[in-house]
């Protein structure tokens, strides 16, 4: 299997379980921020966030909340930190949400990389409204299953 987080869903692959249903499974991330530090991925392979179907949205979402909820619970962590990447630092081609536990002087300064801010206010408002208009342009689901991502072109 190509596919590791496939793989573990497949049953291939041991991990220390957290979670499994019919559609969502979690478990430890074997090279943690901190103890605690757990993958939620769909069953099905799905590359990205863009390539969830819209009803398989809500379902993963409220395993991701009840998750971070478990941990920060379980670990008896202050707050958590929940991320996922799409392609760019993505290590698994496999939708994959990170819940982290967090407390106060953990060691993790906000954002993993350097923050910046906008040339200008017109800056500003010219990224928005680009992303506007992307948004405005999806009147169909940003997929159509099979991992292909049905946006408009993208500009330059």
């Amino acid at each position: 299997m190509d596919c590791l987080f496939c793989a573990v869903v497949a049953g291939e692959v041991e991990v220390p379980m957290v979670h499994e249903d019919a559609d969502v499974v979690a478990f430890l991330d074997h090279r943690p921020l901190f103890p605690g530090h757990v993958l939620v991925i769909p069953r099905r392979h799905v590359p990205t966030l863009t390539d969830l179907l819209p009803q398989e949205v809500g379902p993963f979402f409220e395993q991701v909340r009840r998750t971070t909820a478990a941990v920060e619970h379980g670990m008896a962590a202050k707050g958590s930190f929940v991320a996922t990447n799409s392609r760019v630092s993505q290590s698994v081609p496999h939708l994959h949400v990170h819940v982290v536990p967090r407390n106060p002087k953990d060691g993790l300064r906000g954002f993993f990389w350097p923050r910046t801010r906008y040339a200008s206010p017109a800056e500003a408002t010219a990224t928005a409204a680009r992303i506007r208009e992307a948004l405005e342009a999806l009147d169909a689901p940003l997929t159509d299953g099979s991992g292909t991502t049905t946006l408009p072109p993208k500009r330059e």
